[in-house]
Formats: C-alpha cells, structure tokens, sequence
C-alpha cells in the first residue's frame, strides 16, 4: 500500500491532547487504555496476551511487522489488544516461516492500528502525565463527537475484565496419565505457561475465572496456579475467595502477575494503579533470597502495596524491581504458597526466571 493512499488517523487522550498519524488501512474507532510496550521483538505474542484487554498498545520498537506472523506464537486464540500505535509498519514481511503479513491479520481481526505517528512524543507525553484512556480513530473530521465516545469510556482502575478473556467450561493439557495434576484458575492466561507446566511432566485442568474451590478441589489436584489477566485484581472476590480455601488447608499455590495480585488481596495486602505499569522484556529484578539479578519480561499496571506487605506477619517479600522498588515477588511462611509479579514463562522475553516453574514442581514434592 503506498504512504499517499493511506488515510489520516488520529489519537485522541482522555485529556485532550491529540497525535496524528496515517491509518494501517483498517476504518474504524477504537477505545481502550493506552499503555507502551519497551520490546525490541515479540511483537505477535504481546497483541495476544490476554492481559492486554482492553488496552491500546503502542511500540516503542520504531518498525512492526517486519518479520510477519506465524500461526503457533500466540499466547490466546486471537488478538486482546483494542488498538495499536506504532511508528513504522512494514507492508512487506521477510522470514522463511512466515504464514502471512501483518495486515491481513489485523483485518481477519478488525484490528484498528495506525502508523507514521511520533511514537517518541507519545511515549514521553503517556511516561509524564501516567496511563490514561484514549480513543484511536480515522474519523479525524468528528472531535467532538470522539470525545463524547471517549468520555464514555470506564478507567481500569475497578475494572474487572477477567471474565472478557478466561475460559467458559474447563479443559484439560498435558498427559492425563503424568504424576502431578495442577489445577489452574483462569484470568487470562498465557499459553507458554500452560506449556512450561507440561514440560514438567504435569497434567493441567484449566478452569473459568469464576470457579469455586469446591470445583478445583473436587479434581483432586496436587496443586493450584493463579494466572495472569487484565484490569483490576480488586474486583476478582469469588477468586480471592479461592485463594483463601487453598490457603486454609495449606495446598501447594503459585501466581504469576494478576494472580500474584489476588494472592496478596486474599491476605490482606492491598493493591494500586500505577502511573504507568511495566511493559517490556528487559525489566532488571532482584531475587532477595539469593541475591541474583534477572531480566525479566512484565505486563502490568496494578502492583501490591510495598508497605503493608512488609508488614505482614506471613509474608516474605522474594523479589524487588529494581527501577522502582515495587514488590515483585512475594512467598507465604506459614504456606505453600509464593508468586511473582512478573513473567517467568516470558514469550517474549528472556528466559531467566523459568526456575520458577521448577520451584514450584519441587514443592509439589515436598
């Protein structure tokens, strides 16, 4: 598609500022918090993340769509992300494994994206004045009546979106005749996770955001996970509420991002938005327990108050990010219980903290 055919697109913030680009060659509106992803690759893995619902992504990586996509790096069956923002999009892709271009897979969704805009600019301006929500549009002739739309739009501070994207009836992955059972509680999850589970040797139910204990339990499972999702950790009740059954009998329990949100939740450890969240794959964090360093791939907008889990009689504070000292990971000394922040099964990103999943087999064990 050359540049001249394309049409003029714009995004417009929850406060008025307005950034103009061209349009990738999809009409439409869409609306969402927008947010920024720092990688460099992967870009294929993040638009499928369902922790991104509900969001409007923009890269900083100056060129997209570059190496085109392949139908098996995906995180979700289909696209989470409500918009995209990118400075350079390629039209052309160039990879001996590629099953098509970008484009085309962004019309099989009705993915509204736009290009050509200063990423730089937008970045900086959404790194001064915090996450906020916005509207990307080719109706560049109708302000007004985008700001109305956008008025519209809830903040996802009380959002709960977890129930957008999680299963609607249980499912199972894995061999059924592996030794450990792991029953897994769906927010969002990624499927690299269920994958790192797997080439443990572990047989996986995975069950709807709203399921109770009883449901889990009735499996008889030699462990739970909490996985990762969009919004507000604060809404998820009937899952805070699992976390505290699992607790009560001691069960062995892991939670990754989201679900390490509503571990801290069920004991009492509240949760906040952030400014801005962390979005990459080269985020630097301190494991406290030996003293190493990992660079770590995030996705996260909400994190748990540093204070109050200090405070707290049973919990240990396991790991710290190291740009701004917000708790990355935490474990329970009473309990079999720990969970991170961050992403360990990564995709993107680096594979640093995959130790994790073997921590986790290993107290299954004990």
């Amino acid at each position: 598609m050359k540049y001249q055919q394309r049409k003029k697109a714009l995004v417009l913030l929850a406060d008025g500022t307005i950034f103009y680009g061209k349009s990738i060659g999809i009409d439409g509106t869409s609306t969402g918090e927008i947010c920024f992803n720092t990688g460099m690759t992967g870009y294929q893995e993040i638009f499928t993340d369902p922790s991104y619902y509900g969001q409007i992504m923009v890269t900083t990586n100056a060129h997209i769509g570059n190496y085109g996509i392949n139908n098996e790096e995906v995180e979700s069956e289909g696209i989470k992300i409500s918009g995209l923002v990118v400075r350079n999009f390629s039209f052309e892709h160039s990879r001996m494994d590629s099953d098509g271009n970008l484009k085309d897979w962004f019309e099989k969704h009705n993915l509204v994206a736009i290009s050509d805009l200063d990423t730089r600019a937008l970045v900086s301006y959404i790194r001064d004045n915090g996450a906020m929500n916005a509207i990307i549009s080719t109706e560049v002739d109708h302000i007004e009546r985008l700001k109305n739309q956008l008025a519209k739009v809830p903040t996802m501070e009380g959002l709960e979106l977890a129930s957008k994207v999680s299963t609607t009836q249980p499912y199972f992955i894995g061999d059924e005749n592996a030794k450990v059972k792991i029953a897994a509680l769906d927010i969002g999850i990624k499927k690299n996770i269920l994958r790192n589970f797997v080439k443990r040797g572990a047989y996986v139910k995975v069950y709807p955001y709203n399921a109770s204990f009883e449901d889990l339990f009735s499996w008889r499972p030699d462990a739970y996970f909490i996985s990762n999702g969009p919004g507000d950790p604060e809404p998820l009740k009937e899952a805070q509420e699992l976390v505290r059954e699992i607790l009560k009998r001691d069960l062995p329990l892991f939670g990754i991002c989201l679900g390490h949100q509503i571990i801290a939740l069920a004991n009492g450890i509240s949760t906040y938005k952030m400014h801005n969240g962390h979005r990459g794959i080269n985020h630097p964090v301190k494991n406290l327990l030996t003293g190493k360093g990992e660079i770590t791939s995030q996705n996260h907008g909400f994190a748990i108050n540093r204070e109050e889990a200090e405070a707290h009689p049973n919990v240990e504070i396991t790991h710290i990010h190291l740009n701004d000292e917000t708790v990355a990971g935490i474990r329970l000394k009473k309990n079999n219980c720990f969970s991170v922040q961050y992403h360990p099964e990564a995709s993107p990103g680096p594979h640093d903290s995959e130790y994790l999943f073997d921590q986790f087999m290993n107290n299954i064990k004990k």
